[in-house]
């Protein structure tokens, strides 16, 4: 029989140790919420694949969808012989995205993609050259959205220099004293020394900070940007890759500010797992633009295309925005009580919708990240039939994205699993 091992040793002499894995576990097969490896241990996902399979590991509509697909065609390339699969799409994700402005939709491959493709658009809209992003926020692998996100190690260490006329500013986060007013006067100090407003092509920012330590951002700051944004002319881009397609109890966080973004980002749970992402926004910034100046050969698959209009189904069919809110109250109960039992270990416990953290620090200090017992906790949750992540600034931050149709019975073994695990790696 193949063994994790084998597979690892195997793996380590043919793939790139940048390229790392967390856990020595090859999966044989996943079914919504449950993994197995080639072993035949079985594992409930807490991952779903980075906040990827938001309706679960091969979803029978999202099988069902592609198999149809695939069927009439793989590929054609959607620049040249497009195809109504997605036509059908772009209408579906123009029409949920947040804000009653006429909107269109360009679709790639990757995130980190989605990402660049805002920053032309912005450019080419605004005549302008600077972007500003924020400290924690995480943006992409590219050399471009590298310079965007805002965390050296493991993201941008050994990989510069990184592309120009990008700057950061911080981002608010109550927990460790970064108040809005601090956030909005840091910004107004960047317009002062680093570049004008009136250079200022865009502002990116993740509603809630996906490796940065899911943190959200509160309305008001959204909103003043929203604000500072239309004052100066610049291009607000919405990062909604990790929180899209119902993960936060909304189809789309922003959607808890009430601001409408003029460009979003969108991919990871918006196809159950077949690459493609998408930028959404306002139609006459969409179109700055020259035709050819944005695609790509594999953009817009028409198998990933079906798939992501199957996820769409599901998330309205089994409403799957209110089954997220109901999956985080129950995990923010559970965590809560941990938290009320070890103050000093807990610092925060925060979740929108199915975005959850528990965020460990040593001494009940804000200032002292507990980095050790958070990996500890990552590494032996293999062996309690968990896949855990981390995320964070300092790595101190465990994330739950359960998949949104995971069943009750599953979730509460899941929840039981972890707080044993955690009482006996936190004595």
């Amino acid at each position: 029989m193949t063994t994790n091992q084998d597979l690892q040793n195997r793996k380590n002499n043919v793939i790139a140790r940048g390229q790392g894995n967390v856990y020595p576990v090859y999966v044989e097969k996943a079914i919504n919420s449950e993994v197995w490896d080639v072993e035949g241990n079985r594992y409930i996902d807490l991952g779903t694949g980075i906040a990827v399979c938001n309706t679960g590991h091969s979803h029978p509509k999202v099988v069902a969808a592609v198999k149809a697909q695939i069927e009439k065609f793989s590929h054609t390339c959607i620049m040249v012989n497009p195809y109504e699969v997605g036509v059908e799409l772009a209408e579906k994700l123009t029409a949920i995205a947040p804000g009653d402005s006429e909107k269109k939709a360009i679709f790639v491959s990757t995130g980190a993609e989605a990402v660049e493709n805002c920053v032309k658009i912005a450019r080419a809209k605004t005549g302008r050259r600077g972007v500003v992003a924020f400290n924690g926020g995480f943006h992409g692998r590219t050399n471009l959205t590298m310079a965007l996100t805002g965390k050296i190690t493991p993201y941008k260490n050994l990989f510069g220099p990184f592309a120009g006329d990008i700057f950061h500013a911080p981002f608010p986060i109550a927990a460790h004293g970064i108040t809005v007013k601090q956030s909005l006067r840091a910004l107004e100090n960047l317009f002062k020394v680093d570049i004008a407003p009136e250079d200022t092509a865009a502002i990116i920012v993740e509603p809630v900070q996906g490796e940065g330590g899911f943190y959200q951002a509160p309305a008001e700051f959204l909103q003043a940007l929203r604000a500072l944004c239309d004052q100066h002319g610049i291009i607000l881009i919405a990062d909604e890759i990790q929180t899209g397609f119902a993960r936060t109890g909304k189809m789309f966080s922003f959607e808890y500010s009430g601001v409408e973004p003029d460009l979003i980002t969108m991919a990871k749970g918006i196809a159950g797992g077949f690459p493609i992402a998408a930028v959404v926004g306002k139609a006459d910034v969409m179109d700055a633009p020259n035709p050819g100046g944005l695609g790509g050969t594999y953009g817009g698959s028409p198998v990933a295309c079906a798939a992501a209009l199957a996820v769409l189904e599901v998330i309205e069919e089994e409403n799957l925005v209110t089954r997220s809110n109901d999956i985080g109250e129950k995990f923010n109960q559970r965590l809560m009580a941990l938290k009320q039992d070890y103050p000093e270990l807990v610092l925060d416990v925060r979740n929108q919708g199915s975005m959850i953290a528990l965020e460990l620090v040593e001494n009940g200090d804000a200032e002292q990240p507990n980095t050790t017992l958070t990996q500890e906790i990552i590494a032996n949750a293999k062996d309690a039939g968990l896949i855990l992540l981390a995320c964070g600034f300092y790595g101190n931050v465990i994330r739950f994205l359960p998949a949104l149709t995971i069943e009750n019975e599953v979730l509460n073994e899941a929840l039981d699993k972890f707080e044993a695990l955690f009482k006996r790696l936190a004595q």
